[in-house]
C-alpha cells in the first residue's frame, strides 16, 4: 500500500473517531442542559402552561395507536385533567391521506372525555424540532408542558429553549418498548442534528398562518 493511501485511511479513520465523539458529547450535553426541566406529574400541574404538547409517533395501519403513543396520550390527558394546561396540542405527521397522527390522537382525547374545542391538532408536525418550532410560531404558545417518552425529552426541551420557549418535560410511562437499543442509539443522532438545528435556528418543513392555541382548536379540524 503507496504511503498516500495509508495517510488517507488514516485520515478517514480519525474523523470517523472524533465524529462518533462529538455526537457522544453532543448527546450528553443537551441532557444535562435539560435535566433540571423534566418534571413529575404532579409539579407540572402546577405550571399553569399555555398548552400540553403532545408529540406523536407510530400509528397502526388500522387507525389505532402504537404503545409509545398510548402512553404519551395517557400522560397527557391526565395532565389536562389535573390542570396542567387548558389546551391540548397534538402534533404528529399528517403528510399524507393514508397517514394520520394527530386525527388518532384527538380521537383518542376526545373519547376519553376531553372536550373537542380544547384539543389542536398540527398536522405538520414531521419531526420533533418541527413540532416544537410551531407551537411557538403557529399556535403562539409561550409555556408549554411537552409529553414524550423519557429518552426523547431532552432534545425537545433542549430545542424548545434555544427556541425561545419556556418548556417543561413530562416522561410518559417508564417502560422499554420493542427496539428501545435501537431507538436510543438513533436519539443520539438526532441529539446532534438538532444541536445544529437549534442553533442555525433553520425553519421546519411548512410554517403557515397564526392559529393561537388560546382559541378553539376545532379550527385546526380537518
Amino acid at each position: 500500500m503507496k504511503i498516500w493511501t495509508k495517510r488517507i485511511l488514516l485520515f478517514l479513520i480519525c474523523m470517523g473517531v472524533a465524529g462518533c465523539l462529538a455526537v457522544v458529547w453532543l448527546s450528553a450535553y443537551v441532557k444535562s442542559e435539560t435535566a433540571a426541566r423534566i418534571l413529575s406529574a404532579e409539579e407540572a400541574a402546577k405550571q399553569d402552561a399555555d398548552c400540553i404538547l403532545v408529540l406523536g409517533c407510530g400509528v397502526r395501519p388500522d387507525g389505532t395507536p402504537s404503545l409509545m403513543l398510548t402512553d404519551r396520550l395517557e400522560t397527557g390527558i391526565a395532565l389536562y385533567r389535573a390542570g396542567a394546561a387548558e389546551k391540548l396540542l397534538m402534533s404528529g405527521d399528517h403528510g399524507t391521506e393514508d397517514y394520520d397522527e394527530v386525527n388518532t390522537m384527538k380521537r383518542i382525547a376526545k373519547e376519553s372525555g376531553v372536550p373537542s374545542a380544547d384539543i389542536f391538532m398540527d398536522h405538520a408536525g414531521f419531526s420533533t424540532y418541527d413540532s416544537v418550532y410551531r407551537a411557538k410560531e403557529i399556535f403562539c404558545a409561550e409555556k408549554v408542558i411537552i409529553v414524550s417518552q423519557k429518552y426523547h425529552l431532552p432534545r425537545a426541551l433542549y430545542v424548545a429553549e434555544k427556541l425561545g420557549l419556556d418548556a417543561y418535560g413530562v416522561a410518559a410511562a417508564d417502560v422499554s418498548y420493542r427496539g428501545q437499543s435501537y431507538r436510543e442509539a438513533r436519539e443520539m443522532l438526532a441529539r446532534a442534528k438538532d444541536f445544529c438545528n437549534a442553533a442555525l435556528k433553520r425553519k421546519p418543513r411548512l410554517l403557515g398562518d397564526a392559529i393561537p392555541v388560546s382559541g378553539n382548536g376545532d379550527s385546526t379540524n380537518d
